[in-house]
């Protein structure tokens, strides 16, 4: 079985955060989704567990970031073209997200960033299949 990743996300307003992402394409396992959590699948083994902070609290002892003022992480998401990487950022503004950084444009490597609506740090990038085997 290959190994899935759950990457857990603090959000202070889960419905606002499932519209978000939905707007943006994904889809919500609701086999693992309640009150305190949605379980937003990114592909066949990434998911994102959005939890409500009170929730995402209780899973560690430490202090939940304040994503206005820290970086917890940078989650990056690969596209298929430098067209996908564009439609996908562009639908993040569109949709509530903000810019994190400007795009970064290095000849094969492609990409954009934004906040989503909590203010984590998503990048979005594509990197030239021919570019890669070269390396």
């Amino acid at each position: 079985m290959p190994t899935k990743i759950f990457v857990n996300l603090p959000v202070k307003d889960l419905a606002r955060s499932k519209r978000f992402f939905s707007d943006l394409g994904y889809a919500f396992n609701p086999q693992f989704s309640d009150e305190n959590a949605a379980c937003l699948v990114i592909s066949e083994d990434i998911f994102a567990m959005l939890l409500t902070e009170p929730f995402f609290g209780t899973f560690s002892r430490r202090t939940v970031a304040d994503t206005a003022t820290t970086i917890e992480s940078i989650v990056t998401l690969s596209a298929d073209s430098r067209a996908a990487v564009d439609e996908l950022a562009d639908r993040a503004l569109a949709s509530g997200g903000s810019p994190a950084m400007d795009p970064i444009d290095e000849g094969p490597m492609y990409g954009r960033s934004f906040l989503d609506p909590d203010g984590h740090h998503w990048e979005v990038m594509y990197m030239d299949p021919a570019a890669v085997q070269g390396a």
